[in-house]
């Protein structure tokens, strides 16, 4: 399984093999990293490229991307939304199943708790995959830690061929991915205008 922590920035990914009646190891861990000063087109295009030579080179039965979470910065998570499109999007050329998993998920799998720390979280997948030292830096521990997590069949969607998907499709979805962003920045205006 090929695990993805999203991020336009800095894309934490491991890919582990084993599972189920077997021990669980790590094959390979680490971070694909963009350049601030580039565009965002620029950045995802990075970003697909990378994730679509992990899957080339690993050839993972399916990939497990972290959902999206957004606490009051709306802005931020549309941008973590266009990283996992085209991780997705990388997956689905593949024809990989893929697994979403919150965060709250990934950390309750791992440690027992969907409160654990980025601390804590890389103990446990330091203990669980029998490691020497953690996966550094923390976003590559956090790939690691969604691999084995998204072991968990209601949360696999199965995959359509890229060519399968209609333009209306697409333009519908992008409209759905803005419309949420507005209302969520609307919720949180409304929540600082009334404090």
């Amino acid at each position: 399984v090929l695990g993805i922590d999203p991020g336009t920035a800095t894309l934490g990914y491991g890919v582990v093999s084993g599972g189920p009646g077997g021990a669980t190891r790590l094959i390979e861990c680490g971070v694909v990293r963009t350049q601030a000063t580039e565009a965002l087109p620029a950045r995802l295009a990075t970003i697909f490229e990378a994730v679509s030579a992990l899957i080339e080179r690993h050839r993972p039965d399916a990939l497990a991307v972290e959902g999206i979470f957004h606490g009051k910065n709306a802005r931020s998570a549309l941008i973590l939304g266009h990283g996992r499109g085209v991780v997705l999007l990388a997956a689905a050329q593949a024809g990989l199943a893929v697994a979403e998993i919150s965060p709250a998920e990934v950390k309750r799998a791992t440690t027992g708790t969907g409160a654990a720390s980025k601390a804590q979280v890389a103990d446990m997948v330091t203990r669980l995959l029998r490691l020497v030292e953690a996966p550094k830096p923390a976003d590559a521990a956090d790939g690691v830690a969604i691999a084995p997590a998204s072991a968990r069949p209601s949360k696999v969607l199965v995959p359509r061929p890229i060519s399968s998907i209609s333009t209306s499709e697409l333009s519908l979805a992008a409209c759905r991915i803005a419309a949420a962003s507005v209302i969520s920045t609307m919720k949180v205006d409304c929540a600082l205008a009334r404090s």
